[in-house]
């Protein structure tokens, strides 16, 4: 494991597993993630790639819910719903059913440590997400803020958790500031401020929303909710990954990423293996991963390790024990040391040129991450990776065979054979035996691109 502060965040290393289309999972199972993308740089065309993405115009949030820890009988502790806003009624059987697995497996994501808690007088709070995925492949968002209520003496943690279809964390992790903050005064407080925002439409990219809340002895606040311009990025924040892990380190995740092998990341944190989860995921864009995706692995499902496909997942480091007992096949699982596992040629799956051209981009925005915003290093180390895929795969669109009646077949000889860099073509013909990168050609072959005026991206030479 390698750390860059005590208590950070490391990774381990599987090996690659072909698969055919993820198959959505029912709740309370964990979902799939995709990262978040809007408009392909390679494709040059918008298009829906993602759930993830924001649609303006949409509710807020679907339930504001709150989650207490309460004791059971042998002095551990089950996390319960004492809290749900709003309340529905006159629900079809369908959405009652649908609902009830909802609120059955938020709390196992909300308090995903296990029961083992005792009352404490001090507890810094903490954002975390995660994402669950129903039967039919929609999926939701939990975004959660574990605090201390206030008062005196030794006291439980509760989560804030607010369900979404939405993914955009910066904005709601705003929005649990203004819960928490009307959480130190009263619950009472937090109900108007929920429903202003519920009445108010979900913002489109670059634009700002005002919720008006009273608070007592306060007057009334106008809060402002601002979109990020950059819809495919609202999602994730680079600047955690960096101060987490070395670029070095970076660059092996994304080439184990992009082969689709199994990842294992470790942190105490939550909210740390949340954030560089989300940030390693985006950094595929404009693919996306297919495969399971669980940003913090709740204890009753650790088991999950032991997935024979690939898998991107997050484990508290306080599970590490109980981890490195399942009966894992072929993934390279959280040791000791001080230094990653992995399959040992991390270093030679990506082409020399380009990886040096990412981590010198990398290490230059790393050295600089307090001078620039966060929205400024998301911008740069976007486009760091965007550019690797630009010079790889970005001629894709020139070997697409068009039939008369409008539909695509995708040249993938041809497509390899066209790049003229010996490197490069090695790790292409790797990468378009991967899920992600055949179901982004699946979707390029349905709806043809024309050309004219921007013409294909030339092969890498050299």
């Amino acid at each position: 494991m390698e750390q860059r502060r005590p208590g950070g965040i490391g990774c381990r290393f599987g090996f690659p597993q072909r698969t055919h289309k993820s198959v959505p999972l029912p709740y309370p199972c964990p979902g799939k993630e995709e990262a978040p993308g809007a408009e392909s740089p390679l494709q040059g065309k918008a298009g829906e790639r993602s759930p993830l993405l924001c649609s303006a115009g949409q509710f807020f949030f679907e339930y504001l819910v709150v989650v207490s820890l309460k004791q059971l009988s042998d002095g551990r502790y089950e996390p319960k719903i004492t809290y749900q806003f709003p309340k529905r009624e006159n629900l079809l059987k369908g959405q009652k059913e649908e609902e009830e697995r909802l609120l059955q497996a938020i709390p196992l994501f909300c308090f995903p440590d296990g029961n083992n808690w005792a009352p404490v007088t001090k507890f810094t709070s903490e954002t975390f997400s995660f994402v669950l995925t129903n039967v039919d492949g929609s999926r939701k968002i939990g975004y959660c803020r574990r605090l201390l209520p206030s008062g005196r003496g030794v006291r439980l943690p509760e989560v804030f958790c607010i369900i979404s279809c939405l993914g955009c964390f910066g904005l709601f992790s705003k929005i649990l500031d203004e819960v928490e903050k009307r959480r130190q005064i009263s619950m009472a407080v937090i109900y108007p401020f929920m429903q202003g925002l519920r009445e108010s439409p979900f913002p489109a990219p670059g634009k700002t929303v005002t919720i008006k809340s009273f608070i007592p002895e306060s007057g009334t606040e106008l809060i402002e909710l601002t979109r990020p311009v950059d819809a495919h990025l609202e999602h994730v924040e680079f600047q955690a990954l960096l101060q987490q892990l070395s670029p070095q380190l970076i660059l092996h995740i994304f080439a184990s990423a992009v082969l689709e092998r199994r990842l294992i990341f470790l942190a105490q944190e939550l909210s740390v293996l949340s954030q560089c989860i989300h940030a390693v995921a985006a950094l595929l864009y404009p693919f996306t991963w297919a495969h399971t995706y669980i940003p913090v692995v709740p204890e009753c499902l650790l088991d999950t390790v032991c997935c024979p496909t690939p898998f991107m997942v997050g484990i508290q480091m306080r599970h590490l024990e109980r981890v490195l007992d399942q009966p894992m096949e072929e993934v390279f699982h959280p040791g000791r040391g001080t230094h990653p596992d992995g399959v040992g040629d991390e270093e030679e799956i990506l082409p020399i040129k380009l990886q040096s051209e990412m981590l010198t981009s990398l290490n230059r925005h790393n050295n600089n991450n307090n001078v620039h915003t966060p929205e400024q290093v998301n911008a740069f180390v976007s486009e760091a990776f965007v550019h690797f895929f630009v010079r790889t795969v970005g001629h894709y669109a020139s070997h697409i065979k068009w039939s008369r009646s409008g539909s695509g077949a995708f040249q993938e000889r041809a497509f390899c054979k066209a790049i003229t860099s010996r490197a490069s073509r090695r790790f292409v013909k790797k990468f378009v035996k991967t899920n992600m990168f055949s179901l982004f050609i699946e979707e390029a072959e349905k709806s043809r691109i024309p050309q004219e005026g921007n013409g294909p991206i030339p092969p890498l030479a050299g």
